[in-house]
């Protein structure tokens, strides 16, 4: 009895850790991945989503039972899967790109707390729901449609929903990223990005995100950056030295930044630059 809860355990800790191996195959133009063989090859034994809760259903039946699964195994999965949710959101999506560019934008326009985090998380949000539709949209066709009407299970719904997931990482990550983590995780050389599994794919994809995020926050910083320096030359050659350039430079920086549209033409760039 022992043991079989401690299978359970150990399936439900990976599902949530997101380990999943996805299989299916992408459908768009993808990079190439070309990195040097490794020394050391070793096989990608990392389970998929199929096996992990196929270790869950048996650990919870009868011995020599079909059973459904109990009802606390269910509630646990379903607890811990909303416990991982926000992380879930976070890294395997568009939003951390678009949060950290408009934080960078908020630092910029140095208007300290304005616009207040909840609004800068709330515009991140709805942004990230925007240029995740087209995914979502095909989740929905590819693996919830099918499972609410019966035709397909939840082990296979969900490695659907994970290689379309998987997919909008590979177009987001860049080529070195991607080569960077294969060679790390000294496994065998990929035919295609298609075959690199979740474990690799997902931290490759933060760090390409990172790194865009960061490209652009410089770019949309230094046009203020200029307005800063302007003033504060123009104020040191007035002799005020005493007054704060920030005082002088910030209404000028809203006053531009409300001109240009620059909610709008912010908003326009960060969809348009997801592939």
């Amino acid at each position: 009895m022992l043991d079989r809860y401690i299978l359970t355990l150990a399936a439900i800790v990976l599902t949530s850790a997101g380990l999943a191996k996805a299989a299916s195959p992408l459908q768009t133009a993808r990079p190439q991945v070309t990195v040097a063989p490794a020394t050391n090859t070793l096989p990608n034994t990392v389970p998929s989503i199929s096996e992990l809760m196929t270790i869950v259903d048996k650990a919870t039946a009868e011995q020599g039972k079909s059973k459904d699964w109990s009802t606390p195994v269910k509630l646990v999965i379903i607890f811990t899967g909303l416990a991982i949710l926000p992380s879930l959101l976070v890294m395997m999506t568009s939003f951390t790109r678009i949060v950290i560019v408009l934080a960078f934008v908020r630092r910029a326009l140095t208007t300290q707390t304005i616009p207040p985090n909840i609004a800068i998380m709330g515009l991140a949000l709805f942004l990230t729901l925007y240029t995740m539709a087209p995914t979502l949209a095909k989740i929905n066709v590819d693996a919830i449609q099918p499972y609410l009407s019966d035709q397909i299970n939840f082990q296979t719904a969900a490695d659907k929903a994970g290689g379309n997931i998987k997919e909008f990482m590979l177009r987001q990550s860049r080529q070195a990223d991607l080569a960077l983590f294969v060679q790390m995780a000294k496994i065998e050389q990929p035919k295609s990005p298609a075959d690199i599994g979740l474990h690799i794919v997902i931290p490759a994809f933060i760090v390409s995100e990172f790194r865009t995020a960061f490209e652009m926050g410089c770019l949309l910083f230094i046009p203020f950056l200029l307005i800063d320096m302007v003033i504060a030359g123009v104020l040191l050659s007035a002799g005020m030295m005493m007054l704060p350039p920030v005082m002088i430079s910030m209404p000028l920086k809203l006053i531009l930044f409300i001109l240009v549209d620059g909610w709008g033409l912010l908003a326009k760039s960060l969809s348009l630059s997801f592939r």
